[in-house]
């Protein structure tokens, strides 16, 4: 197992190999725009292959997202295109109400239509991305003060589920009210966001997928596990989430104490990191042979960034911090990266959707695909989240 001091003997990124890694991704990027102008890829490939999909997962917003970062790492008007088809797509979703009915409007709508209005000011994205914070805020519990995961909000039974994954949904509601100048949307964000610290992050910096709790009353009840190995192990990804989601809130809520929390939950990461430090998919499994999941690692790269990007100049984690992930960014990029060739349309190989359920088990899953890509703009530019 790795430990954080070994990650500052290595050396930082150069300019060129960045470049090098940037041409390499929008290759694979650019011989898939065929298969996915009006259609997506799946959430996880299947040997290797994303299968083409209409616009109905949790996960579409990544493939958008994607192609919004490459036209803006290489200016093609291709990318720009097809992204603002998307656009239209994602509207049309809302209108028809086709799988929206849980709190994943910030991955579909944040990277689709929040990036098109900050990069092109399409009246239409606007339109479509605060209609999606509306019924993100529907979803609101006051007394339990979260946003409830996924579920019936009628049905008490499924009331009051929140899970870390919420983290980087809470954007959208914070660029509501930057937008609009209505509270009611930070508002709700601020507190789930608080009841995520509070109930989401163990005493040991560890965190639960999810939590419980009384939607009537607001009381706390208990952590689960919904993907990872055991209801008190910690599964890599929603550690990831926690890395990335509080220092990104703190663009919007400048609490220091944000940045405290993410520091915290990566200093746990990064001290069970395996030799090659890329994540197993559940943090409880340091060993070499545990299998890998590199969605994760590729959301804790650009966590890690966020994080040292926030912190003053005299803090001295922010160099362990940019350390460590130029550490994962060069791993990824050199042992990680799918081969291109016919067998492959992802970006990055040795992900994990669902281990549980035995789904995208070592394969290309979208969002890692997005997260390096997104790493890869953080590392070469000054840059503009769209989050």
């Amino acid at each position: 197992m790795r430990r954080q001091d070994d990650i500052m003997k290595y050396a930082p990124l150069t300019k060129a190999e960045v470049e090098g890694w940037i041409q390499a991704a929008l290759a694979r990027l650019e011989r898939n725009l065929p298969s996915f102008t009006s259609l997506f890829p799946a959430p996880s490939s299947k040997a290797g292959r994303y299968e083409p999909i209409g616009n109905v997962e949790w996960t579409n917003g990544f493939w958008s997202g994607m192609l919004w970062l490459a036209y803006e790492l290489s200016g093609d008007q291709r990318y720009r295109v097809i992204a603002e088809h998307h656009v239209q797509s994602f509207h049309a979703r809302l209108r028809e109400r086709v799988n929206v009915d849980h709190h994943d409007l910030g991955f579909l709508y944040t990277l689709s239509c929040v990036s098109a209005w900050r990069l092109t000011g399409n009246a239409i994205a606007r339109y479509t991305a605060l209609e999606a914070a509306e019924l993100l805020l529907a979803r609101y519990l006051p007394n339990a003060q979260i946003i409830q995961a996924w579920g019936d909000l009628n049905d008490p039974a499924q009331r009051g589920r929140m899970i870390i994954d919420c983290n980087l949904n809470l954007p959208l509601l914070f660029w509501a009210t930057q937008i609009t100048g209505d509270p009611r949307y930070a508002t709700a964000a601020h507190a789930h966001l608080r009841q995520a610290a509070r109930y989401l992050v163990r005493p040991d910096s560890s965190t639960f997928h999810t939590f419980f709790m009384d939607g009537v009353d607001g009381r706390p009840l208990y952590g689960k596990t919904h993907q990872g190995y055991a209801d008190d192990s910690c599964w890599a990804r929603g550690q990831a989430w926690a890395m990335y989601g509080f220092p990104l809130c703190y663009r919007y809520d400048p609490d220091t104490g944000w940045l405290k929390l993410g520091k915290r939950v990566s200093d746990y990461f990064l001290d069970r990191l395996p030799n090659d430090a890329i994540c197993a998919w559940d943090l409880v499994l340091t060993s070499d042979e545990a299998q890998r999941d590199s969605s994760a690692a590729a959301i804790a790269v650009c966590g890690l960034l966020e994080l040292a990007r926030s912190l003053p100049i005299t803090d001295g984690r922010r160099a362990t911090y940019e350390r460590a992930a130029a550490t994962m960014l060069r791993e990824l990029s050199e042992r990680y990266l799918a081969p291109l060739d016919n067998q492959h349309n992802g970006l990055l190989m040795h992900a994990v959707y669902h281990m549980p359920n035995g789904v995208g088990v070592d394969e290309s899953c979208i969002w890692g695909d997005y997260f390096y890509l997104e790493s890869l703009m953080r590392v070469s530019r000054p840059w503009t989240p769209y989050w």
